[in-house]
């Protein structure tokens, strides 16, 4: 029983350590679409620049851009926190239903996100891991 008990804190522990690994990886990819939240805002503010012989192209080409990517790095941005405090509240072992929902949403990200995600969900499945994130509540 012991040895469960050891076993199953030093997941979390690695788990925890993936999140904010993962987390990382997720702000540097979504940041890649920074580029075209640029090209947008250029599109739209200095259209002359990309234009041959007079032919300026419409401005819902930069509105689409610069939404699109800035809806991106946004979204990606955010996501990168949540895993990160994911990672945060696993090595706390709290917030045990937002841990869930993290690593459920996570596999979305693949591959690496995918591979912490359903490693994640299964040992938070495991009744002694839904013991310790309890007592940890209880002692509040």
């Amino acid at each position: 029983m012991e040895k469960d008990v050891n076993t199953n804190q030093e997941h979390l522990k690695l788990l925890s350590v993936f999140h904010y690994v993962v987390g990382a990886l997720v702000a540097i990819f979504s940041s890649v679409f920074i580029m075209h939240l640029v090209l947008g805002i250029v599109f739209i503010v200095a259209p002359q620049n990309f234009a041959d012989k007079g032919d300026l192209p419409p401005s819902f080409f930069g509105w689409i851009f610069a939404v699109m990517g800035g809806v991106a790095v946004f979204s990606g941005w955010i996501f990168a926190i949540c895993l990160i405090y994911a990672g945060r509240f696993l090595s706390r072992r709290k917030h045990y239903l937002f841990c869930l929902v993290i690593a459920a949403l996570s596999c979305l990200f693949v591959p690496f996100g995918t591979i912490l995600g359903v490693f994640t969900i299964v040992i938070l499945s495991r009744p002694q891991v839904k013991e310790i994130f309890a007592f940890r509540h209880k002692e509040k």
